[in-house]
């Protein structure tokens, strides 16, 4: 018999027995259905995860440290030092495609009466555009700027008068960005003293002597990115550099002190490394702690809350899995009585020469088909579900989240329907050899 011949008697028989057909459809529905719901609630959690660490940092880049951290029987000279050729080392990695050095500065900055406390980040200007800082305003840092600055969206908040009392300043202290330090004429300084009133400086501030003061100009603000980039101005790394050698030798000087300065091992303070694929960081980082250089980034988090989701989503399917593995017992049930009541139609098929391999064929064909639509609607019946879930959960998730209660990707509705359309072959296939195995001349002496 053709394909063609079989699909036709499988949708007869199928059409024949409608209620029987719809209940056994409406099983896989649920159990379909079930699988999918509960592993789209795992899906959202893993991409709540990361959207809730992409607020915190790049997912893709990778930070080392000159902590002093040692493996177990590392020697203290054998760990690798932050310079310029751990910096080569790092670029010539697959899959990183950009490595910005950093060193920080805490100093104090003055803006025509207003002082604030500013971090300065000094880094190389020709990452920037790798590493995602887009500026609000102006532009940003070029290689040949030496005294420039380019600053984080809330840096101003962190400026108040000295000579007012009772401000409210700082970003979480409920201050206001009273300045436009695009305009103002600025100068840094290590001296936290500078530019308050001498009455607010104790017994010594009369005694000591004038700051040394660096000019610094504004050239840029950086758009705002709800990450630590908001709160930092940054800086060429060799003016950086070079302002924090001449207020060391200032103080020196000050202080008398004649001996050379024991120089820091380290040129950096840490090391930033941006891979060119999220999928890519930890075979990354690992090649990195190969090298000795300690390490972290946001996915050791990730991987963390992937291990608990991973969890959750096992028992969830296994509720779903249950329900599905019901609604096969179901087809099974549905096909054995089909047996049962075509019993004379199987011993005549047989007499007037059908193939026993097509009598299989058909019985597998109905209970493939049992599956498949059941698998397709269970599908469409998800969706429905999911879309109610993200609608009334957006409500307490807050607007800013864009990860919904419930997530089902393509692949998943595609395999959901594969998999229940092979549940049902697989549920099937006892009963069509059943059918097989039926002697032809007791079947047509039967009254069914």
């Amino acid at each position: 018999m053709h394909s063609f011949d079989l699909l036709k008697m499988a949708i007869g028989n199928l059409i024949r027995r409608k209620t029987r057909t719809l209940l056994t459809i409406f099983g896989v529905i649920i159990g379909t259905a079930s699988i999918v719901i509960m592993l789209s609630l795992g899906i959202a959690m893993d991409e709540s995860f990361k959207e809730q660490l992409s607020y915190m940092g790049d997912l893709t880049i990778i930070e080392i440290h000159n902590y002093g951290y040692y493996e177990p029987g590392m020697q203290q000279n054998q760990s690798p030092k932050l310079d310029d050729s751990a910096v080569k080392t790092l670029n010539s990695i697959p899959n990183v495609i950009g490595v910005m050095p950093i060193k920080t500065a805490y100093m104090k900055m003055g803006a025509g009466r207003y002082v604030g406390h500013v971090p300065i980040i000094g880094i190389n200007p020709d990452v920037m555009d790798v590493f995602g800082f887009k500026v609000e305003t102006g532009r940003l840092l070029s290689a040949t700027d030496r005294d420039a600055i380019v600053y984080g969206k809330y840096v101003p908040y962190n400026f108040y008068n000295p000579r007012l009392r009772n401000q409210h300043y700082g970003w979480m202290g409920g201050g206001t960005s009273s300045i436009d330090l695009m305009t103002s004429k600025l100068v840094i300084t290590s001296d936290m003293s500078y530019g308050e009133p001498r009455s607010n400086l104790g017994d010594s501030g009369p005694n000591q002597q004038p700051a040394k003061t660096f000019d610094v100009t504004a050239v840029g603000i950086l758009a705002e990115s709800f990450s630590e980039k908001d709160h930092y101005a940054y800086m060429h790394i060799d003016a950086l550099e070079r302002i924090l050698q001449e207020d060391r030798r200032n103080q020196r000087q000050q202080q008398d002190i004649r001996q050379p300065q024991q120089q820091n091992e380290h040129k950096y303070e840490r090391i930033s490394v941006k891979v060119n694929d999220f999928t890519k960081v930890e075979q990354v980082q690992d090649t990195i702690k190969a090298m000795g250089f300690q390490s972290h980034s946001l996915t050791d988090i990730l991987n963390s809350m992937k291990e608990t989701s991973r969890k959750m989503q096992a028992i969830l399917g296994g509720i779903g899995g249950v329900s599905l593995f019901v609604a096969a017992i179901g087809i099974t049930n549905t096909m054995i009585m089909s047996i049962y009541e075509r019993t004379r139609e199987i011993g005549v098929m047989k007499v007037i020469g059908a193939d026993l391999d097509d009598i299989k064929r058909m019985f597998l064909i109905e209970a493939g088909m049992i599956g498949f639509f059941g698998g397709l609607l269970g599908v469409g019946f998800s969706y429905g579900v999911s879309r109610l879930l993200n609608t009334l959960g957006s409500g307490f998730m807050g607007p800013t989240s864009q990860t919904g209660l419930s997530i089902i990707p393509v692949e998943l509705a595609l395999a959901a329907i594969a998999f229940a359309t092979l549940i049902g072959l697989v549920a099937g296939y006892s009963p069509a050899r059943r059918a097989m195995n039926i002697s032809a001349l007791d079947a047509i002496r039967t009254d069914k």
